[in-house]
Formats: structure tokens, sequence, C-alpha cells
């Protein structure tokens, strides 16, 4: 599979299917925006924002939201959204590949949130490669909660069988967790929770990870 392959898959499904997971926020997103203002969170930084369910849902909890997307369809969405709903002050898009360098500076975000995108169609060295990202652009201090499918999923080990942990099915590829790969990105964070939940109708098995940068050390 090309690098192009997988945008251009989600250009299409957005295309021709704008506003898919609807405007409720995911349960995640509600969950999340709770621990970030507990925290004391100013701003949030969402990778695969999508249509923008979950990241207009932070905005009007009042944080300063950039919603990044390789998806220019998506994106697009998500902005006429949040003018429509007098939100657009709060929140702005990136087009983001998260495969690479995430274009965003260093301890420039207090908190950012992922459901479903670390899960993707992406290798085990890419994801480890976004950990390290994200924690770069966190302050201390910072929080990070996302959501993956794992290997007690109901799809994991059936259809098209891609190598490391990867699965096809009707051309959506998902790369289920071990619990291993949960620990291991988290080795020098604050890891709070590994949260077992079901979503959707199959259900999907997906565990809600909350972990967080150290503060930095007094002195």
């Amino acid at each position: 599979m090309t690098q192009d392959a997988p945008r251009a898959h989600w250009q299409r499904i957005y295309q021709e299917n704008p506003g898919m997971y609807g405007e409720e926020p995911s349960a995640p997103a509600r969950y999340a925006a709770g621990v970030f203002a507990a925290a004391g969170a100013r701003d949030v930084l969402e990778l695969g924002a999508g249509h923008g369910r979950d990241a207009l849902y932070f905005a009007g909890r009042g944080f300063a939201v950039r919603a990044a997307d390789f998806s220019t369809v998506a994106l697009g969405q998500l902005a006429a959204r949040a003018e429509a709903a007098g939100l657009a002050g709060r929140v702005t898009t990136a087009v983001v590949d998260v495969r690479e360098p995430l274009p965003f500076a260093s301890g420039s975000a207090d908190a950012v949130f992922a459901h479903m995108l670390m899960c993707m169609d992406l290798s085990t060295r890419h994801i480890e490669e976004l950990a390290g990202e994200v924690r770069r652009v966190l302050r201390p201090g910072g929080t990070f909660v996302y959501t993956v499918r794992h290997t007690g999923d109901p799809h994991y080990g059936t259809g098209v069988a891609r190598g490391d942990d990867i699965h096809e099915h009707g051309g959506f590829a998902v790369h289920f967790f071990p619990r291993e790969l949960v620990d291991r990105l988290a080795e020098g964070w604050e890891l709070r929770e590994v949260h077992a939940f079901e979503e959707g109708e199959l259900p999907r098995r997906l565990w809600r990870v909350t972990m967080s940068v150290p503060a930095a050390s007094a002195g």
C-alpha cells in the first residue's frame, strides 16, 4: 500500500458520507474533557479529528482546539460546522499525516486527544514514533488520552492478516493493540488508567488510555 492510499480512502469516505459519525461527541471525548479541565488545561490538540464531533465538543467546553487530520475533506466539514456553531474563534485546523513528525512546537499543548487514531493502519514503529511526538508537543504535566481497539476485539485474527497485528476488513485496516504495546508506549510517562470499554454494534472492544508527562522537577 502506498503512503497516499489511506489518505485517498478517507477523502473518499468523508466525501461520500459527510458527518458520518454524527454530531454527538464520543464517550471518550466527554471523559477527556473532564480530565483535561481538572488538570487545568486550556488548549487541546486532537489527532484524527475527522469532521469534528469531538473537536467541537471540546471547543464548546471552553478549550482552544487544534483539530488535525489528513483528510482535507473532513477538515472542511469541521471548519464549516465550527462556523455555524459560532465556535470558529476557538478552533483551528491543520492537515497532518501522523506517520510524519507533528508540525507543532515542542511544549505547545496542554492536552492531546486521539479517538481510534493510534490503531489505524500504522506500523508499530509509526505508533511508537507518534507517541514520542505527542510527548514532545505536550507541556510538562500535560495529559494524553487515546483509545485503541485491542487484541481481545472480535475482529482480531480475522479478515486479511497484514502482519504486525494489523488486520483488514472490507478495505479498512486496524492495528489491534496487545497490552504490552500500551505499556511500552507509557514508558517514561505517568500511566494513570487503562479502561476497557465497548463501542458500536459488533461491539468493538477498546482501551481508553490516560497518561501524563511528569511535571518538571522543581529547581
